[in-house]
């Protein structure tokens, strides 16, 4: 059996808004019950369009949220469960790299104190060993002691996620949730930043989560792939699979505009808009948009179940 790093057990997020004019309490579903298993040494590829739920799943991974419902498990141990101390250490084994590298790199800091700060709040090291990972970590993203002084102002877009892949990998992490990690950067800068966190996880044997709105890029990078739409997961398995035999209406849909892919001699557009998160459809969420909707996808919510070794998907056509 494969080594599980971290499981999902029907997670659910929801955030709390007033709406209408007595500002009655409502929520928005942004993750609704969703389950995978995340493997040891590989990448988890989460695609699915803007506003589906990947990134708020990402940061409830990391105990960024707290759930609404559900478990998670890493290594085995309920993160829900974890004392301040615990939450911690657990922080040390799984880290984040964010979509915006100007964003999220501190404009007042040098790269040094940026990369400085893990250490710092951790507590980890001596002086004289943290400079040394510092370094290290710096020429493993292709850096060097010069970037130091530096600003993040002074870095071109690939340099400033480099260093956020370093601040990441500051701690030695098992996991790291890779949030539309290259979205940002130009084309070519998107290949070098790949090809890095490539070899980084071969070198260190690290697990990712690699999230992102590109099918084409989540199916190069990962060994599982997961689509997911309007908070609920429509299809999981293999990344092959999911390239070569896709199941799902939408799934097809988000194939068939991939130059290439067996699904893009049929292209299919999708009409109308993502429904809204607060008011979501009743039955398949996705009946409102799918060509393929019949009586039953309006009344009845379908299940992720298995359609074939390693596939799953939740559609009625296949249940």
């Amino acid at each position: 059996m494969k080594d599980v790093l971290l499981r999902a057990e029907g997670v659910k997020r929801y955030f709390p808004v007033k709406t209408g004019a007595f500002f009655k309490k409502s929520f928005i579903k942004a993750v609704d019950g969703v389950s995978f298993d995340i493997y040891r040494g590989k990448t988890f590829g989460l695609v699915g369009e803007s506003g589906c739920g990947k990134s708020t799943l990402g940061r409830a991974l990391l105990a960024l949220y707290p759930l609404t419902g559900g478990k998670i498990f890493f290594d085995g141990q309920d993160i829900a469960a974890f004392n301040p101390g615990e939450l911690k250490n657990f922080r040390k084994r799984i880290q984040f790299i964010f979509q915006d590298p100007s964003a999220s790199l501190n404009p007042r800091a040098t790269i040094g104190n940026i990369l400085l700060e893990p250490f710092r709040i951790h507590k980890a090291g001596g002086r004289a060993e943290r400079k040394e990972r510092i370094l290290f970590l710096l020429n493993k993203v292709g850096l060097s002691e010069y970037h130091l002084s530096r600003y993040p102002h002074e870095l071109s877009g690939g340099q400033k996620q480099r260093v956020g892949v370093a601040r990441a990998l500051a701690l030695n992490p098992e996991l790291i949730v890779c949030d539309e990690a290259v979205s940002a950067l130009d084309v070519s800068i998107q290949a070098q930043v790949v090809n890095l966190l490539e070899d980084l996880q071969r070198e260190f044997s690290l697990t990712y989560v690699f999230i992102s709105h590109n099918l084409n890029l989540v199916h190069h990078v990962s060994s599982r792939v997961c689509v997911m739409y309007l908070g609920k997961i429509v299809e999981l398995g293999a990344h092959d699979t999911i390239y070569a035999h896709t199941l799902h209406p939408y799934t097809k849909a988000l194939m068939s505009a991939i130059p290439g892919t067996p699904a893009s001699s049929g292209r299919v557009i999708l009409k109308g808009d993502v429904p809204s998160p607060l008011n979501p459809p009743a039955g398949c969420r996705f009946h409102t948009r799918c060509p393929l909707a019949r009586e039953i996808c309006r009344e009845h919510e379908p299940a992720l179940t298995h359609a074939e070794a390693g596939h799953y998907v939740a559609c009625h056509l296949y249940g």
